[in-house]
């Protein structure tokens, strides 16, 4: 059996009372597929900062599973010709 890793890396910065996530997939072959996600601070949230963190995290990494299933797609596509799914 062959092991295989991808590395995800999540880069999350503020600006104001916005927070902005970037998911970096990295396969074994160096191609790298980008997600982003963003969340607005709420007043409420200030006992648990880093609810911003996870929000945008969170959208980042969907984003990234959307781009992962279009890529996926693309490539089947190459050998079998267009879905209708």
């Amino acid at each position: 059996m062959e092991a295989k890793q991808w590395t995800v890396q999540i880069h999350i910065t503020e600006e104001g009372d916005a927070t902005f996530a970037r998911a970096v997939l990295t396969t074994r072959d160096g191609t790298r597929l980008t997600g982003t996600g963003r969340a607005h601070r709420n007043p409420s949230d200030e006992p648990v900062p880093e609810i911003g963190d996870e929000l945008a995290a969170a959208r980042a990494l969907t984003d990234l599973a959307n781009r992962l299933f279009t890529a996926a797609s693309q490539d089947i596509a190459q050998f079998t010709g267009p879905t209708s799914w």
